[in-house]
């Protein structure tokens, strides 16, 4: 038999349907399936509700799969993870990644890169938030003498440019009075290399973004030098999506906030199934998830674009254009509104978020217990199976393990600390109260 060739332009038209059901992102408006490509943080903690537990409850395929019995279409989720928001930048400009979740400072940066590459984007909705900023951290070495952010200046540090970590380091030490630029020697570096060079004694300090500053700490690696909250400004992670895959696959999006949403009721109603999930998706220790994502950790979790987070975005936009990160961006046309305002139709807001307590995880316990008070938390702790306890910080509210908390005594009073430097300010102000600082130890035996 003798074959017939195939005009190259006949082969080009017979290839293309294939190629573009093969695509990774959304596809053409006729295709019979659509690739829907998120990129997310698996570690970045903050992201979960748009990443690793969404992407574990199954929630957006779900959404999906009831759209694609309606319009006939088959959507598939091509979840892509990484370890910051700057390469979920990369892919989106490219057009190769449709929906994305990231820090603040990386979200206006991906606002900057969209613009510029004519791939314009949008905020469309929050992960979880801090309204004081307590989810970035500085650390030190667990032996080292650094007492404060002003024993920095001229030491090494490690941080990821132009993330949220980044901001806090450059803001703090503005505060304390040292140049960010000339005063220490900043190490860009991705978090696990700086958490390296720390335990390496390379760096003095490490400036990074949830987990990083709660997983060293609870290892033993670090202890915390700075805690962001001290800045009261507000610091959040959020999803960003391309305008044009926005514009063609309105209700592929909101099928995904709406899941997003779902995802954030499962977390606030079960905590410790939550953080569970998350540690067995992430290999971080559950302990530490909860730190952050617990019934009162670090993170409030909620999707709504609050007042309050959109003008700490708009506070954060002279920061990165001093340091040549961003040209202006124009935070009013980045954020979107609309998309979530439709998925969340009839739902009602969460609360903002309410004062931490003192929470104790037993051994074995699938709920954890509340206190009103550290002291109360240290006395019910005593000779039994913790698995872990966590208490606020007494100014700022940042939850912290009671083991590696600063503890101050002051009368029958016991007051926790994030930082060194926290308690002895503390106890500096209260010197006619008989403040003092004491030890784990001690804390739990003046507690019963």
């Amino acid at each position: 038999m003798r074959t017939k060739a195939v005009a190259p332009l006949a082969l080009a038209l017979l290839l293309a349907p294939l190629a573009a059901a093969c695509s990774g992102s959304a596809g053409a408006a006729g295709s019979r399936t659509v690739t829907v490509t998120v990129g997310y943080q698996s570690k970045t903690i903050n992201t979960v509700t748009a990443g690793t537990l969404l992407r574990s409850l199954g929630y957006f395929e779900q959404e999906l799969a009831a759209r694609g019995a309606k319009d006939g279409v088959t959507y598939k989720v091509d979840w892509q993870d990484y370890a910051t928001g700057a390469p979920i930048t990369a892919q989106m400009t490219a057009g190769k990644i449709d929906i994305g979740s990231m820090g603040d400072f990386p979200l206006l940066i991906n606002a900057a890169r969209g613009k510029e590459l004519k791939q314009p984007t949008r905020l469309v909705s929050v992960t979880g938030y801090n309204l004081r900023g307590g989810l970035n951290t500085v650390v030190s070495a667990p032996g080292s003498k650094l007492q404060s952010l002003a024993d920095l200046r001229g030491k090494k540090v490690s941080t990821s440019v132009g993330s949220a970590a980044d901001g806090t380091l450059v803001r703090a030490l503005r505060r304390a009075g040292i140049d960010p630029s000339s005063g220490i020697e900043k190490l860009n570096q991705q978090p696990s290399v700086g958490a390296s060079a720390l335990q390496a004694g390379s760096v003095d300090a490490l400036s990074q973004f949830v987990a990083w500053p709660g997983q060293l700490a609870y290892e033993g690696r670090a202890k915390a030098l700075y805690d962001g909250a001290e800045l009261n400004l507000p610091t959040f992670h959020g999803v960003t999506v391309r305008e044009k895959f926005a514009k063609e696959r309105p209700g592929v999006l909101e099928d995904f906030l709406r899941a997003q949403r779902k995802a954030t009721e499962h977390l606030r109603a079960e905590p410790v199934a939550a953080a569970e999930s998350v540690a067995k998706e992430t290999g971080l220790p559950a302990e530490v998830v909860y730190l952050y994502n617990g019934a009162n950790g670090i993170a409030t979790f909620d999707p709504a674009l609050r007042p309050e987070l959109v003008d700490a975005l708009k506070q954060d936009v002279p920061v990165l254009k001093d340091a040549g990160l961003v040209p202006d961006v124009d935070v009013d046309a980045f954020v979107d509104q609309e998309p979530l305002k439709r998925a969340a139709a009839g739902t009602q807001p969460y609360p903002v978020a309410a004062a931490a307590r003192s929470e104790l995880w037993l051994k074995g316990q699938t709920r954890t217990q509340s206190f009103d008070s550290p002291r109360e938390l240290l006395k019910a702790a005593r000779g039994a199976d913790v698995r872990a306890a966590y208490v606020p910080d007494a100014v700022t509210g940042t939850l912290w393990f009671a083991d590696k908390a600063v503890w101050v005594a002051e009368g029958p009073e016991l007051r926790a600390f994030v930082t060194p430097a926290g308690a002895k300010a503390y106890v500096d102000a209260h010197q006619g109260s008989g403040a003092r600082i004491v030890g784990f130890a001690e804390a739990g035996a003046l507690a019963s």
